[in-house]
Order: C-alpha cells, then structure tokens, then sequence
C-alpha cells in the first residue's frame, strides 16, 4: 500500500552542524518538527540542506532519528539521488522500506553532456534495483546547479515505461516556460510539478500544478503555506508580492548561509549559523544587511523558540 501522495509546501530541510561539523540530530528534529507544526513537508536531503556534503552513513541516521521520534513518513520526500547508482540504490531503498511517501532524485551528476539514454538508464537500474511498487520518485530538474537537466523527451520515456513510479518532478530551472510545458504536458496525467520557488507558486497552482518544493520553506514557512491553502482568494497576487519580497531579501547572499544566520537570529542559538565546507558563514556585515532587509519586509519566524537548543 502505497503513501498518500504529496502536495502542497515542502521544504529542503537546513541541516544543522555542531561545532565540529558533525550533523546536529536534535537540531534537525527540533527543526522538521517546527516545519510540520507550520504544515510544511519535509524533502530533507535536498540542495539547501548541503546534502551532497553528506555521506551515505548521516542521511540515514538522520532519516531514521526523524522516524524514531514519531515523524510520519507520509510527510516525507528524501533526496536520494548522488553520482554513484550504488548509494542512490541503498538510500532509495532505506526511504521505500521507512514508507517515506516519496522520493527526490538528481539525476548523476558529475559528468556533463550527457544524453537522455545515458539518463534513462541510470534511472531505470534504481527503479529496477529497488523493486518495490511503492516506490515514488519524484525527479529534480535542476539544471543552474547540477547542469544535467530532464528533458521533456526523458520525462515522457520515463512514464511509459515506469507509469506508477515516476510520480512528479520538482522544476528548479528558473524557467517559467519550462514549468509551464510540464504543467501542460504531464500535469494531467498524473504527474504532479513542483515549482522550486515559491516566486512561482501561484502561477503554478493556477496551472494545476501540486505545490513547491522551496528554500525558503525553512524560514518563512506559514506565510507560503497560507497562499498554497488560499490561492484562489482575492488577494492572493498580494501574498505572492509579499512572498517574493523576502525571499528577494534572503537571495541577495549565499541563501543556505543566509537562512541558517537568520535562524540563529530569530533563535538566539548561535550554533544554527554553522555551515559545512566549502560553503562558508555570512560576515557580519551581511548579517546586519539581511536583518535590516528582512525587518522591512515584516519578517518574522512564528514561534522560533520551539527551534532554540
């Protein structure tokens, strides 16, 4: 039996590090516990949650202390996608077996100029590998980081020959025509789009699509959740506005640092800053911008003491 199938806001989760840049688990828990409290899923091993700066060993205890403390796998969508088919397989098959209602998967992404057979076949052997029909995987199509994008051809290959499996797809190309021709092209089969921004998700919900997948789910949570669940009130291009206008603020600097600085902010645990390399903290002067920025947007995080140590 498989998961109910996901909707709505996910964020890729911030991870957080101790002093010797050991994951952080009570932070993490605190963390994804906060973001369910506000009604955000949890795509935990995403981009923003420096996953591919964590060996196979961390996500898995990660993911399975988030399982031990009574999260429920049905609010979760890991990333399991690396540039070796071996650790794809064994995380993928660790989230099937939690019951994690899905899956986020990169394509392999070390060597560029890849064809579309190349990446078929390497979705296909994990598809294969783990053979479980309840596994859903969700591809992520982030062509500006990974510079390995899924075509449109790719996608529709991969419905036909894996119509239950490959379950939707969170578009992180910063190209609006290209969310739209997924909205267009697969949406009505079933196959369910993400946006990568919430600088989109109203467009997107208008088209038809699931929800967004965003970094800035972390920090600004129930502001995003409150235009998913009223996207079709009357002001619901003003909460847009409002949305874009912090998220502006947070990009204006490296957004994992900048995000995990306004945490220890708003918290006033000054471990939240901490990033593993080769990313590096925001300076203090960019602190003091951040903050100026985000206090004239009306920011705040609700209830950011459930996250303090």
């Amino acid at each position: 039996m498989s998961a109910p199938r996901l909707r709505g806001v996910l964020s890729p989760v911030l991870t957080p590090f101790d002093a010797d840049l050991s994951p952080s688990v009570p932070r993490f828990v605190r963390h994804c516990r906060w973001l369910l409290d506000q009604g955000v899923g949890l795509s935990v091993f995403g981009t923003n949650s420096e996953a591919n700066s964590l060996t196979v060993q961390e996500k898995r205890g990660l993911l399975d202390a988030l399982l031990d403390d009574g999260v429920s796998p049905d609010r979760l969508m890991p990333g399991t996608g690396t540039c070796a088919p071996g650790d794809t397989i064994e995380l993928t098959r660790h989230a099937v077996a939690a019951g994690c209602a899905g899956v986020l998967m990169l394509p392999p992404f070390f060597y560029k100029g890849v064809s579309d057979e190349g990446l078929f076949r390497s979705f296909a052997r994990v598809i294969d590998a783990v053979a479980d029909e309840r596994l859903r995987i969700y591809l992520y199509h982030i062509p500006p980081v990974s510079q390995v994008g899924i075509s449109l051809a790719l996608i529709e290959r991969l419905l036909k020959a894996y119509p239950r499996v490959v379950a939707g797809i969170k578009d992180s190309s910063g190209d609006w025509n290209n969310t739209a021709a997924l909205l267009r092209e697969f949406q009505p089969q079933g196959f369910d789009v993400f946006a990568g921004t919430e600088t989109v998700l109203l467009p997107t919900l208008r088209g038809g699509g699931a929800g967004c997948i965003t970094a800035t789910g972390n920090v600004n949570p129930a502001a995003i959740v409150d235009l998913y669940a009223h996207w079709t009130e009357a002001d619901a291009d003003d909460k847009q506005q409002a949305l874009n206008a912090t998220r502006a603020a947070f990009q204006k600097l490296p957004m994992i640092a900048a995000m995990k600085a306004t945490i220890a902010r708003q918290t006033g645990d000054a471990g939240w800053a901490t990033v593993r390399p080769p990313l590096v903290e925001i300076e203090a002067a960019q602190r003091t911008m951040l903050a100026a920025d985000l206090d004239a947007c009306g920011f705040r995080m609700p209830d950011a003491s459930a996250l303090a140590a």
